[in-house]
């Protein structure tokens, strides 16, 4: 698995096997928050109800900053 992560937006995503096709996430399960108030677990499922991946909001509070270093980052800016 590998940790991919976005700074601008400060989330990052882990996916569970491989990575996923555009359209394969069909549910989530939102508002699973650290139990010191900042940051949030969304977890992803596919239709079958196969956790897919888990994306982490305000990932920088949540994960240690050697993990987000060694994260594959990840930008929307288009070249």
């Amino acid at each position: 698995m590998h940790l991919r992560y976005d700074p601008e937006a400060d989330a990052a995503y882990l996916p569970v096997g491989r990575e996923l096709h555009a359209g394969e996430s069909v549910a989530q399960v939102p508002e699973i928050r650290n139990p010191h108030g900042a940051g949030e677990i969304i977890l992803d499922f596919d239709a079958d109800g196969h956790l897919l991946g888990v994306e982490i909001l305000q990932a920088s509070k949540l994960l240690r900053a050697e993990d987000l270093d060694r994260a594959r980052r990840i930008s929307n800016e288009r070249p």
